[in-house]
């Protein structure tokens, strides 16, 4: 994979008792008064955005990206705790008050969209540009909330008390990341596998993310909840989408688009959902132009 500049990394201790870690490209540029902070999606992580900045993105801004808690190399929430969404929330305005330069803007991809957009309508004033990719949140979810903590509990108790799972190779973790994504490069699914994985003892490899993500929150997802955030956003706001997505058909997608002001809309070609590494640079460039 072509690297142009490698990123710093670090962690960032938050007021909560965590530490997310942090890549960050530009940092000793203090001529960079914009700082672009990307927001990974679920069980992804910073690296994920490594072909991305790539392209361009680190040479005009401060670029910073963060594994979001539970994710990469970040704290996870250890044991008695849970990831309840706002949790993430909280942990970009961290990111935002500690690294933010005169100018901030957000670019988030699907759940880190949502985090970002969250932000962003809580504190328009922050917000200097802000990037959805595919970040308009999941479909409207009609489980009745009693089914959805029954659900919960019971995953958070079979995660508690199992292994989480292991691959008995990086290869065979390069697979698993092929496996649920088509579009993939063989060199993209080997990187992205070394970086997301840790090497046990035995010469096999487990993923870095904490596996209680893997359980169904006890909260349903809320479209009106979101719409109330949403319509407070006063940036202008670029929402991208990849032409190969199934997101392209999400259930009142209009609906949602109408809660910004004159959104920009972009569609990548030859990209599905993971349009940062299916077409990092058609991304990169619609980003450049959007971020000015």
């Amino acid at each position: 994979m072509r690297t142009v500049t490698s990123p710093s990394q670090r962690r960032l201790p938050l007021s909560t008792g965590l530490a997310l870690s942090l890549l960050e490209w530009g940092a000793d540029d203090a001529a960079r008064d914009h700082t672009v902070i990307l927001v990974h999606g679920f069980l992804d992580l910073a690296w994920g955005f490594a072909p991305l900045v790539d392209h361009g993105l680190s040479k005009r801004h401060h670029v910073v990206a963060p594994d979001m808690r539970g994710h990469g190399d970040s704290d996870r929430v250890g044991a008695g705790g849970y990831y309840h969404f706002m949790d993430y929330v909280a942990d970009l305005a961290s990111v935002v008050e500690h690294v933010g330069r005169a100018r901030v803007s957000l670019v988030g991809h699907s759940m880190g969209g949502s985090v970002a957009a969250y932000f962003a309508g809580a504190f328009p004033e922050r917000v200097h540009r802000l990037a959805l990719l595919e970040g308009l949140g999941p479909p409207q979810d009609d489980t009745p909330p009693p089914v959805l903590v029954q659900g919960w509990l019971r995953a958070w108790k079979r995660v508690r008390e199992s292994d989480a799972r292991t691959y008995p190779s990086l290869e065979a973790a390069a697979e698993r990341l092929r496996g649920g994504d088509p579009l993939l490069s063989d060199e993209l699914a080997r990187f992205f596998a070394e970086r997301g994985t840790v090497a046990l003892p035995d010469g096999s490899r487990r993923f870095k993310h904490d596996p209680l993500h893997l359980t169904r929150g006890p909260y349903p997802f809320r479209l009106d909840v979101a719409e109330s955030f949403w319509r407070k956003i006063s940036c202008p706001v670029l929402l991208v989408e990849g032409a190969e997505s199934p997101f392209r058909h999400l259930e009142n997608l209009e609906r949602r688009v109408a809660c910004f002001a004159s959104p920009e809309r972009v569609v990548i070609d030859g990209a599905a959902h993971m349009i940062q590494r299916h077409q990092p640079a058609a991304l990169a460039n619609a980003l450049l132009q959007f971020l000015g």
